[in-house]
């Protein structure tokens, strides 16, 4: 039985106070689950947050990690920084990040590997846009996400990582990708790492992220290959986040 995981993404959004705030919130009403609980503040958060969660169940993870291990990289953090915070996980090939940022497959492959070699967990964010959706090629546009990587770090390092679906066109869009066409997406990741070794497909953790609610948790968690969800803005609310995570329970 996979275990369940809830990510909380809070990219460029709060304030230093209001994080501090938010994150008490969490740990003072966290319930008990058979599931995971991680939140991804702003880099220059992190310090605080880990350090005020150090003795609770809540685990912090990161936006994304440098694609080297250290060097002239202005703007970077590396993995060995992010240790030195205690964070478990790390987000890479964030969509806004492949958008905004130029980070193409073997960019995120690299920031991956690093993820990797410095210990930690990569949440690995595959999706496809609308477009993509409509040509009939999401199948495709996942696989070579995927696969990009897989040739760059292997697949045994699958076996200390996490994938994402998130469609594009569900990412802050208010539009949420229904169980069905979520867990056709999942199954199919799921049956690629399948092909490559079977072991790690049974144990790998896929998660679902879009416009991710309370409303919708629960019939997103129902479906058999949905092991848990990437959340965004309702993340920044302690009540709906935690509501997300509740639906383990149900």
């Amino acid at each position: 039985m996979r275990r369940g995981l809830v990510i909380g993404n809070w990219k460029m959004n709060i304030n230093w106070h209001s994080a501090i705030a938010l994150v008490d919130e969490i740990v003072a009403d966290m319930p008990a689950v058979n599931a995971d609980l991680v939140v991804c503040p702003p880099y220059l958060y992190i310090p605080e947050v880990s350090e005020r969660i150090a003795e609770t169940r809540l685990i912090c993870g990161s936006q994304n990690i440098a694609a080297h291990a250290d060097g002239a990289y202005t703007g970077e953090i590396s993995g060995s920084m992010l240790r030195e915070f205690d964070c478990k996980y790390a987000i890479v090939g964030h969509s806004e990040h492949r958008k905004y940022y130029a980070d193409d497959n073997v960019v995120v492959a690299k920031r991956y590997r690093q993820a990797i070699s410095s210990g930690i967990v990569p949440i690995l964010s595959t999706g496809d846009s609308l477009a993509q959706r409509k040509q009939g090629t999401t199948f495709e546009v996942v696989a070579k996400q995927i696969e990009d990587v897989i040739d760059i770090a292997g697949i045994e390092s699958f076996h200390h990582a996490v994938i994402s679906y998130e469609p594009l066109w569900a990412i802050g869009t208010g539009r949420t990708a229904t169980g069905e066409q979520a867990q056709e997406v999942l199954e199919f990741i799921r049956r690629l790492i399948d092909s490559k070794s079977p072991e790690i497909a049974e144990k790998i953790q896929i998660l679902y992220g879009g416009s991710v609610k309370p409303e919708n948790a629960k019939d997103l968690l129902a479906m058999p290959d949905i092991d848990g969800v990437l959340v965004g803005g309702a993340s920044l609310n302690a009540d709906s986040f935690l509501k997300i995570y509740s639906s383990f329970q149900n």
